[in-house]
């Protein structure tokens, strides 16, 4: 479940809760001719992220520059990366992953598209443009608060599917993918905090397999 807040005003956090953007948003910066636009997205790896930066060079063919910052969150832990993609050094890349570690923001990419506009602008105006059009794009999405899950894996016999229905309807989790023959199986993401309970309601019926997967 998704809660939607401000950017200036953030949910206190904990071990299992981190903030991230609920969908795509964009943003134009112009300085000295030079156009930067800026494309943020909610990831949640690193083949995600390759795709939609090829995506970006393949509608970007005359572009000069895509440089990109992304956050990823691994097992509670962020991963950040960075990319100048051509640009003097720390001066694209880092000003972006900048925007997204001040507000506090995991499985995230941004990424500057930058069409060259005749004036060099120096280190310093790149800097400022790639900065600018980070937080102009970051301004222009919806932050909100998500709670890290993990997925169990059930094989159970079908004179028990009632019973474990109930406990995903009670508890509003997602189903992955089940299939409902002689021999049930069915793919839960389950959010974190639910682990305990849920594994201990789910074991009371006896399935004949409870797998929690990573």
């Amino acid at each position: 479940m998704l809660v939607e807040y401000s950017l200036l005003r953030f949910m206190p956090n904990n071990a299992h809760t981190y903030q991230t953007i609920s969908s795509p948003s964009t943003s134009m910066f112009k300085d000295r001719g030079s156009k930067h636009y800026g494309y943020a997205f909610p990831v949640s790896s690193k083949e995600e992220i390759s795709a939609l930066i090829k995506e970006l060079r393949n509608k970007n063919p005359k572009a000069n520059h895509v440089c990109h910052a992304w956050v990823l969150r691994n097992n509670g832990n962020p991963f950040e990366y960075s990319t100048d993609d051509g640009e003097p050094g720390n001066s694209a890349g880092p000003p972006i992953l900048g925007q997204l570690k001040s507000l506090d923001l995991q499985n995230v990419l941004v990424a500057v598209v930058r069409y060259f506009g005749g004036t060099k602008l120096g280190v310093p105006g790149l800097i400022n443009a790639y900065k600018t059009t980070a937080k102009l794009c970051l301004e222009n999405s919806t932050v909100v608060s998500k709670e890290d899950s993990i997925q169990l894996n059930l094989r159970y016999d079908y004179s028990v599917y009632n019973e474990v229905m109930r406990i995903i309807k009670e508890h509003k989790l997602d189903i992955i993918s089940q299939d409902n023959q002689v021999s049930c199986t069915m793919l839960v993401q389950v959010p974190l905090s639910m682990k305990p309970e849920i594994d201990q309601r789910i074991k009371s019926l006896k399935c004949n397999s409870v797998e929690w997967l990573n």
